[in-house]
């Protein structure tokens, strides 16, 4: 009975840290091919995060939704006509310096 309990136990705490699963991105290797890939759900969350991080280095305090969609077709566009290039250099030449 106590070896059941114990099993049961570490059955248990290994479904809850697989649960809470990070997933983690190298910017500097991650690909355009790679983000038109992502499902829907992932490539919003991701674009949200990008969007932030690229309003950090210009220095924008403020957030626009509008450009926001637009700043995403933007990416997106460029990044169909080159799969094998980074997402930064995306940001930076279909965003260029803001």
């Amino acid at each position: 009975m106590k070896l059941r309990l114990i099993s049961t136990a570490f059955a248990i705490s290994l479904l809850s840290g697989a649960a809470n699963a990070q997933v983690a991105i190298d910017m500097a290797a991650f690909t355009c091919g790679q983000y038109l890939a992502m499902s829907p759900a992932m490539s919003r969350d991701f674009s949200a995060w990008m969007s932030g991080w690229f309003s950090y280095q210009t220095r924008k305090t403020y957030l626009d939704l509008a450009a926001h969609e637009s700043n995403i077709a933007k990416v997106k566009s460029w990044c169909q006509f080159r799969p094998r290039e980074s997402v930064m250099n995306a940001l930076q030449n279909a965003l260029g310096p803001q």
